[in-house]
């Protein structure tokens, strides 16, 4: 682990003049979890990756506990899921979901590299982490994936991005891109969250793709392999 301005981390460094893959874990994950994606996806150009891990500590089952980005109530999540209430996270909103994303922010400018050469992801959680940091970025980043993820916090994102700092952030990149993956199965984050976060993603300008695939909540092989030709592109 290393200090990453306020939090710390993993890195893979290759390069000082590559871009960085920035990667957020899940709920209930760690650094750890999403570390071993750095040799995973190839590239023929050098990147640096970097595994940040979630400031808050949470209990994952008798005697275990992962890290979080923010509390969420499990409780209510296994209720629902019980009784087949579909959880749609579009409207869910959290002031530690904005702290995570202010010190990542703070973070990543630590690194002293440009926003066009820092490329955001993340599973999960870590995936709403992504898009809540590329949107309030002061510069557009170069490129963001998206894995089993949702929509959240829909009222501020839409304010965010009707801003005129986000307005004159798409004319420097006129073209921002995403990747999503999500399981058509997925009974953590059902496919609706991930459709609607494709959804507002297109609303608002940004081109890319969302692949399905008949799993779970997971990272299976086809989603590295879309991935790593996500990164490829705008490399």
């Amino acid at each position: 682990m290393r200090k990453f301005g306020s939090l710390t981390a993993l890195d893979a460094f290759k390069d000082e003049k590559a871009p960085w893959v920035v990667v957020f874990h899940g709920y209930g994950a760690d650094a750890f979890d999403l570390f071993p994606l750095n040799e995973m996806v190839p590239s023929k150009f050098p990147l640096n990756w970097i595994f940040p891990q979630g400031p808050l500590e949470v209990p994952i089952g008798p005697g275990w506990t992962g890290r979080a980005w923010w509390n969420i109530n499990i409780e209510k999540i296994q209720k629902d899921a019980a009784l087949g209430n579909e959880r749609d996270l579009s409207l869910e909103s959290s002031t530690q979901a904005m702290a995570s994303r202010d010190k990542v922010i703070a973070a990543i400018e630590t690194l002293k590299v440009p926003w066009n050469q820092i490329i955001l992801g993340g599973f999960s959680q870590g995936g709403m982490l992504a898009v809540d940091t590329f949107l309030h970025a002061p510069k557009s980043p170069m490129g963001l994936f998206v894995w089993s993820s949702a929509l959240v916090n829909k009222t501020e994102w839409k304010e965010r991005t009707k801003s005129e700092e986000f307005k004159n952030r798409l004319k420097e990149n006129s073209q921002p891109t995403y990747f999503l993956s999500h399981g058509t199965n997925d009974t953590v984050l059902s496919l609706k969250n991930g459709q609607r976060l494709e959804s507002f993603l297109q609303s608002i300008g940004m081109k890319g793709k969302m692949i399905t695939f008949p799993g779970g909540h997971e990272i299976p092989p086809q989603v590295i392999a879309g991935t790593t030709e996500y990164i490829k592109g705008v490399l």
